[in-house]
């Protein structure tokens, strides 16, 4: 039994990190009242970012690579938002169309400068991925310390703090209760002063900066390339946990955590006795079957904030 918990344990943190990441950025975007339907595109341009990143800069930055790789993923992913941001609070447009646009548009200038950059459809593996690590002192903690700290990635504890960090944000600074009330009731924010594009604009780039970084996470963990096919749903499956979790870092973060497990059965199948002669492709398919199951209202009833996806234009009711 602590075998297998050592071998599912790991790998649900590993593939959590990028929805969790990823779910943090929804939330925000959110919570201010702009739907985000483009965490799939940001994660597309995250990803891309990353990995032609780490293979331009792996002889300069050596094993710092990837680090700076997830931190120019973040850049680019909080400019790319600004699309996001200035059509839908400056041009008031339909928030569901234009993140579906983000979504086709990563894709499209990420396919087309790989194949301008490598003439193929995908770029090469990278050199300097993350490693799995084991964290000193708290990996020898009797029976906690190899199932949590031992064989892990960095980055899946990086996601865990900072939805901690972002709980703390939205709920104990004054910053957050601004960013909550435009996305409660734009007109009494604005009413008592608070600038509510301003507000939105801020959250919106902050969830393009949280879906690139989860995006740089996916690509230098879990596949190391890059091509039109890197990210395939998790964007969805992120916006997912944010519904799931009620709009909520640190519920996201548990349905992430939820969803992550989902992505690793079909991985560790092979050591659990009750999985290991069900067919692959049930355990493939399994993240999409359980989101739309959650999603489906065996959840309970979720709430959105209430002015979630309705431009506020000043002056009117």
């Amino acid at each position: 039994m602590f075998d297998t918990l050592q071998s599912i344990i790991p790998t649900v943190l590993f593939y959590s990190a990028p929805l969790i990441l990823t779910a943090l950025g929804g939330v925000f975007s959110e919570k201010s009242g702009v739907v985000n339907i483009g965490l799939e595109g940001l994660m597309v341009i995250g990803a891309f970012t990353g990995i032609v990143f780490n293979l331009t800069f792996a002889d300069v930055f050596g094993t710092w690579t990837p680090w700076v790789s997830i931190v120019a993923a973040t850049v680019i992913g909080a400019i790319f938002s600004i699309i996001h941001a200035v059509a839908s609070v400056t041009f008031h447009a339909n928030q569901v169309v234009s993140g579906v646009a983000i979504n086709m548009l990563a894709v499209g200038i990420g396919v087309y400068l790989t194949k301008e950059w490598y003439d193929k459809g995908q770029t090469d593996m990278v050199a300097q991925p993350f490693y799995t690590t084991s964290i000193p002192i708290l990996s020898e903690i009797p029976i906690i310390g190899p199932l949590f700290f031992k064989g892990i990635y960095l980055t899946s504890y990086v996601a865990i703090i900072l939805a901690f960090v972002s709980w703390f944000v939205l709920y104990k600074t004054p910053f957050g209760l601004r960013l909550r009330a435009v996305g409660e009731h734009p007109m009494a924010a604005d009413t008592n002063g608070i600038k509510v594009a301003h507000m939105r604009y801020i959250a919106v780039i902050l969830s393009g900066a949280f879906g690139g970084l989860g995006g740089g996470v996916f690509a230098l963990t879990i596949v190391s390339n890059f091509s039109g096919s890197t990210i395939v749903g998790q964007g969805f499956i992120a916006l997912a946990a944010v519904i799931f979790g009620k709009w909520h870092p640190l519920g996201a973060m548990g349905a992430a955590l939820f969803f992550g497990l989902a992505q690793s059965l079909s991985v560790v199948s092979a050591g659990i006795p009750l999985l290991e002669n069900v067919p692959q492709v049930f355990l493939l398919i399994a993240p999409y079957v359980l989101t739309i199951i959650a999603l489906a209202g065996f959840i309970g009833r979720a709430d959105a904030p209430r002015a979630n996806g309705v431009p506020y234009i000043k002056g009117s009711r």
